[in-house]
């Protein structure tokens, strides 16, 4: 297996809540991973989280409608520090661009509330898509609610009955023709979105 070179987090963003920041916090903190925060005077916090060999996360945290918003790039040689950023932007159910960098090709994770949704692999020029999330039963379940073809059948139902009861109701032969001439196309429709 390639030895994996850097792990660089690109657009990450987290939302937590000031319990959230206290376990994000101490996740490190059981890792042995060093940290300090200054607080600033606006209620922002800048974090710096360090590893015993020198690698270092500078993560700006700006306090917003309650919440604590991290959003920022970071480039990390450590594993232990990129393990636990991809934990924390799991748990926390953030959204990151993450890119894995080896020395012939690159894996590009994309994660949107903490879930991988589309994997990529870059080599050189080719860009090759490894995975893709679908999410088959929201599609099925908006298919299902999408009555647009069965409330358009209803119409034309609706529009041949009234039309039915207008040629009996008339007695002149063009009016026949004109009104047989609509019912012929409403049952070619009929046949369309019924196929």
């Amino acid at each position: 297996m390639a030895q994996r070179l850097a792990t660089e987090y690109v657009k990450t963003c987290l939302q937590l809540t000031e319990a959230d920041m206290l376990k994000f916090f101490q996740m490190f903190v059981d890792h042995q991973v060093t940290l300090q925060v200054k607080v600033l005077e606006n209620g922002n916090q800048e974090v710096v989280f360090q590893d015993g060999e020198g690698q270092e996360i500078v993560l700006s945290f700006e306090k917003k409608s309650g919440l604590y918003e991290c959003t920022g790039s970071c480039r990390l040689s450590n594993t232990l520090l990129a393990n636990l950023m991809r934990k924390a932007v799991s748990e926390f159910k953030g959204s990151a661009k993450v890119n894995r960098i080896y020395p012939s090709y690159t894996m590009v994770y994309y994660y949107e509330r903490g879930t991988v949704v589309k994997i990529e692999e870059i080599k050189g020029q080719l860009l090759t898509i490894v995975y893709e999330h679908k999410d088959t039963i929201g599609l099925m379940q908006m298919m299902f609610q999408k009555r647009e073809v069965e409330q358009e059948i209803e119409m034309i139902y609706d529009q041949i009955n009234h039309l039915l009861d207008m040629r009996n109701m008339l007695q002149a032969r063009d009016e026949h023709q004109q009104i047989d001439i609509r019912l012929n196309e409403l049952t070619h429709r009929l046949f369309v979105l019924e196929a």
